[in-house]
C-alpha cells in the first residue's frame, strides 16, 4: 500500500481518503518517507510544513466524523519557494531573504487548503525565480530524477522533481517564460500556464514584470492539472490582472460538440529543435488525428515576422530590473549568486526599442487571433531538446549553436501573449529521457486543452512511467 500511495495521483488519493480506504495521516507519512529516502540524492525540498501531520490528524478527524469533505481532502501538495506560504519559510532562494517567513498564504495556496489539501513542503527554484537551472547560494543544486548529472529545469524546477520522484503528487509553480511548463517537460511530468490573470499573483515574488509571471498546477496526471485548476482560478479582488470570472469546465473528457481543428508545428519562429523532439510532436499529432481530430501542419507568420524571445527580452528586463534593484540594495556582493548579478548588469533597454518591442507583442498576440479564428488548439513541442547537463550554457540543436535562453523559444511566446499552454510527457529520447509536446488553447480556453491532453495522456506511450530512484 506505501507504494501505491507514492505513487498515486491526487484525484485518486482523495478517492481513498473520502472512501477510508486509507487515513490522511498515512498518506502524508507515506510522502515524508519517501522524502527521507529520495531527496538527499535529489534536492527538491527546501522546508518541510511542521504543521503538515498535525493537519492530516485533523484531516482524519473530520471523515471519521462524516463532515463535509472537499475534492482535495487530506491530499498533500508541495509549493515552490516563491509562493508565500503562512508559518512556513519561504526564502526565494536567497541568502537575502534567509528566514523569511509570511504572515499569510498566498491566494492560490490558501485555494489548494480550502479545497482539502495540506501543505507538505516547498520547493527548490533559482536565485529570485530567474533562471533555467534550480540552483542558488541558499539551498544548492536541485538534481533530474531521471538522470541525476541532468537539471530538472527552472525556475519550477524543485517543484518538477519533487512530483517526478513522487515525494509529492502536486504542486504549485511560477512562469515567466518556461518555468512551469519547462521544467514539466525536463522530468516528464504534466503543468499548465493557464491565460494570463486566471490565476491571482498575491502573495507570490518578484511580479514585475506582472503582465507575463504566472501561477500554476503541477502534477502527474492531467485530471490532477485540471482538478487544482478548477480550484485556483479567479480573481481575488487583490490582483487586478486577474479580473475573468470566465467559466471553467473541468469536466475532462467530455466530448466537445464539434470536432476540434488541431494544428501542429515546430517550425519557424520557435528557434531550432532536435530531431527526436520533432518526432515526439509529429507522433502526438498522429494520435489525435487517429483519434479523429482534425490535424494538419501550420504555420504561423506572425512568429516568423516577430520572434517572441526577443521581444520578450526587450521587454521584461526594463521592467524586471527596478524590482532586483529594490531587493539587492545594500546588500553584500557574497549574497547575489550568477542570475542576479547577470540580470542587474544588463544593459537597459532604450525607449525606441522599448516601444517597437510593444508594437511586436501586439503583432504577435493578432497572429495568434488569426489562427484560433481557424483552430481551437496548437500542437508544438515545449523545449527543442530533452533535459540537458548541469551548468551548460551553449548547446547545438540540430546543427545551429545558440545560448540557453533559446529553450525558451516554445514557451515565451505564450507568456508575451498571455494565452494558456499545457506540458505533458508524449516521448522518451534515446538516452531515456523524457519528451513532452505543449498543448495551446486560445484566450479562456483551459477547458480545452485539458480535454485534448487528456486524449493524448490516454493514449500516450509513456503513461504510468516513473524514475527508478
Amino acid at each position: 500500500m506505501r507504494n501505491e500511495l507514492i505513487y498515486s495521483d491526487a484525484t485518486r488519493l482523495a478517492e481513498l481518503i473520502r472512501t477510508r480506504q486509507v487515513s490522511p495521516v498515512e498518506v502524508v507519512q507515506a510522502h515524508l518517507d519517501r522524502i527521507a529516502a529520495i531527496d538527499p540524492q535529489v534536492n527538491a525540498i527546501v522546508t518541510i510544513a511542521d504543521g503538515a501531520l498535525n493537519a492530516a490528524r485533523k484531516a482524519e478527524a473530520a471523515v471519521l466524523a462524516d463532515e463535509e469533505l472537499g475534492p482535495l481532502h487530506g491530499v498533500p501538495f508541495t509549493v515552490k519557494d516563491s509562493i508565500d506560504t503562512e508559518g512556513v519559510l519561504t526564502q526565494r532562494g536567497s541568502p537575502i531573504f534567509k528566514g523569511r517567513t509570511p504572515d499569510r498564504d498566498a491566494t492560490s495556496v490558501a485555494r489548494l487548503k480550502k479545497a482539502g489539501g495540506i501543505l507538505l513542503a516547498k520547493t527548490n527554484l533559482p536565485e529570485f525565480s530567474y533562471w533555467i537551472e534550480s540552483d542558488n547560494l541558499l539551498s544548492g543544486r536541485s538534481n533530474n530524477p531521471w538522470d541525476l548529472e541532468r537539471t530538472p529545469g527552472g525556475s519550477s524546477g524543485g517543484e518538477s522533481a519533487a512530483i517526478a520522484a513522487c515525494m509529492s503528487p502536486l504542486g504549485l509553480g511560477t512562469d515567466l517564460a518556461i518555468s512551469v511548463r519547462g521544467p514539466a517537460a525536463q522530468t516528464g511530468i504534466t503543468s499548465m500556464k493557464a491565460t494570463h490573470g486566471r490565476v491571482p499573483m498575491t502573495g507570490i515574488w518578484p511580479r514585475a514584470p506582472r503582465r507575463f509571471w504566472h501561477v500554476g498546477p503541477m502534477a502527474r496526471s492531467v485530471r490532477d492539472v485540471g482538478l487544482a485548476f478548477s480550484h485556483l482560478a479567479g480573481p481575488d479582488g487583490e490582483d487586478a490582472f486577474s479580473s475573468s470570472t470566465a467559466p471553467f469546465d473541468a469536466g475532462i473528457g467530455r466530448q466537445p460538440f464539434r470536432q476540434l481543428r488541431v494544428g501542429w508545428m515546430v517550425g519557424p519562429g520557435l528557434g531550432p529543435v532536435d530531431p527526436e523532439v520533432v518526432a515526439t510532436v509529429k507522433a502526438a499529432a498522429e494520435a489525435l488525428k487517429n483519434i479523429g481530430l482534425s490535424v494538419e501542419h501550420v504555420g504561423i507568420p506572425a512568429l516568423e515576422k516577430d520572434f517572441a524571445l526577443d521581444v520578450f527580452n526587450r521587454l521584461h528586463v526594463m521592467e524586471m530590473k527596478p524590482a532586483f534593484r529594490e531587493a539587492t540594495a545594500g546588500r553584500r556582493d557574497e549574497e547575489l549568486y550568477k542570475m542576479a548579478r547577470t540580470m542587474l548588469s544588463l544593459p537597459d533597454t532604450s525607449m525606441a526599442d522599448y516601444i517597437d518591442a510593444e508594437q511586436a507583442a501586439e503583432r504577435l498576440r493578432d497572429g495568434y487571433a488569426d489562427y484560433f479564428s481557424r483552430y481551437d488548439v496548437l500542437i508544438t513541442h515545449v523545449l527543442p531538446i530533452p533535459a540537458h547537463k548541469h551548468g551548460v550554457e551553449k548547446f547545438v540543436i540540430d546543427g545551429q549553436t545558440v545560448d540557453a535562453t533559446f529553450l525558451q523559444g516554445a514557451t515565451v511566446p505564450l507568456n508575451v501573449t498571455g494565452l494558456p499552454g499545457m506540458s505533458m510527457r508524449f516521448g522518451t529520447s534515446s538516452e531515456g529521457l523524457p519528451i513532452n509536446v505543449q498543448i495551446v488553447g486560445k484566450w479562456q480556453a483551459e477547458s480545452t486543452i485539458l480535454h485534448v491532453a487528456s486524449l493524448l495522456e490516454a493514449v500516450s506511450p509513456t503513461r504510468g512511467l516513473h524514475p527508478q530512484l
